[in-house]
């Protein structure tokens, strides 16, 4: 059997005031090495909260056949983003019919959130 196909949908952390970005950097690299090492071929878009992020996760979502992708927990999580967060859904929900859908805690816990969504298929 092939590798499922996972695509991390993140906030970049660079340009969030208060944000510790190296820390969040470090989450996010932990979070692909588990997925790697669980078997998973995982690749992430993290975007600017900017005109052009919708235009970011649309091309990702199709450049390839995805199996889960997962929207990252702060894309979501801050009620301000809620427009943004319903907007990413959508964009993944028409660039990846095929795909199932999955939220994760924080960027390590990407490899929990594709577990959770393929054992459930």
């Amino acid at each position: 059997m092939a590798e499922s196909r996972v695509l991390i949908v993140g906030l970049d952390p660079n340009p969030i005031p208060g944000i510790d970005s190296a820390a969040v950097g470090r989450g996010l690299t932990y979070g692909l090495e588990r997925l790697a090492a669980a078997g998973f071929a995982a690749e992430q878009v993290l975007v600017r909260l900017d005109a052009s992020a919708l235009d970011q996760v649309r091309q990702a979502v199709v450049a390839q056949a995805w199996d889960v992708v997962v929207v990252g927990g702060g894309i979501r999580r801050p009620e301000q983003l809620l427009e943004f967060f319903e907007a990413v859904v959508n964009v993944v929900h028409l660039g990846a019919p095929q795909a199932r859908i999955a939220f994760n805690a924080d960027g390590g816990a990407s490899l929990e959130a594709v577990q959770r969504v393929l054992s459930s298929a």
